[in-house]
């Protein structure tokens, strides 16, 4: 009787420790597949490694995520606001935003957008580009739509939603509301500056200081555990920038020069921009 209840007693403590190990290793591998990190409520962010090989693979990869029912967006443009191109940085400072990112590419007069800018009456570019088939929306008129998102216009009515919204960025779609890669290969690479929207609503500005084409890195962004739903290029190379300061995290990143597929990247300062998607709590 003795030696079957130590036998038992044993059997039990046995279960017991696999059962705590197993939970050890639950917790673990949890905390490896949520890479988030909590500034705020409705604010935090991630570093991931590459899946794919760059010319500067000790870089990581940043991703900025929004949630829109905490925080708001703002688009400022120096065309609107005396003139005054300043860096992410600066913008932050002087607008009180936690963050603040390219808004897009922009044209050799230094100020207008490459697509359709519009911020409330602001008009900076009231053109819009036929070739780049994805708009930022925010700023919302109806509350029957998202606060925020990227219509595709291959597969949403821009015209349909124009009304709905106070502001708008054009840029380059780089994943599809299929969740597809459309951009074709190429050699060259750069840093890119990217926003998302994932499959929940939460925005997303996604940050790769390394070197990718625009076709690879559309490939990582589908690869990451982002759940991106869809996304658009903002910048790359040395004009793209992100800078976040909030509750004592700061990110401070900047782009490097562009480069062919053998070349090493240049690392330069934070460039003059003139417009930015601002991020500002509500």
């Amino acid at each position: 009787m003795p030696g079957g209840f130590v036998r038992k007693t044993y059997f039990l403590l046995s279960i017991t420790a696999i059962g705590v190990s197993l939970v050890v290793l639950a917790v673990v591998a949890s905390a490896q597949d949520q890479p988030w990190r909590i500034v705020d409520t409705g604010l935090s962010w991630a570093e991931f490694a590459s899946p794919l090989p760059s010319t500067s693979t000790d870089l990581k990869i940043v991703a900025v995520k929004i949630d829109p029912r905490h925080y708001a967006f703002r688009l400022l443009c120096a065309s609107e606001l005396g003139g005054v191109r300043l860096t992410t940085r600066e913008w932050c400072k002087r607008y009180n935003l936690v963050s603040a990112v390219n808004a897009g590419m922009y044209q050799k007069d230094g100020f207008t957008n490459v697509g359709f800018m519009k911020n409330f009456s602001h008009l900076n570019n009231p053109r819009l580009n036929s070739t780049y088939k994805a708009v930022l929306a925010f700023n919302r008129v109806d509350l029957t739509v998202p606060e925020i998102q990227i219509i595709d216009l291959k597969c949403q009515d821009f015209e349909e939603l124009r009304p709905k919204y106070h502001t708008f960025v054009q840029n380059i779609r780089m994943i599809s509301c299929k969740q597809e890669n459309v951009w074709s290969k190429q050699d060259n690479r750069w840093s890119l500056a990217v926003w998302g929207m994932d499959k929940t609503g939460h925005a997303m500005i996604v940050f790769s200081e390394a070197p990718y084409s625009g076709h690879d890195f559309n490939n990582i962004l589908l690869s990451l555990p982002l759940f991106t739903f869809n996304a658009m290029y903002l910048e790359g190379g040395p004009e793209a920038s992100l800078f976040l300061s909030h509750k004592g995290v700061g990110l401070d990143r900047v782009g490097i020069q562009e480069t062919s597929l053998n070349e090493g990247g240049v690392r330069v300062g934070a460039r003059l921009i003139p417009n930015v998607i601002g991020v500002v709590k509500k």
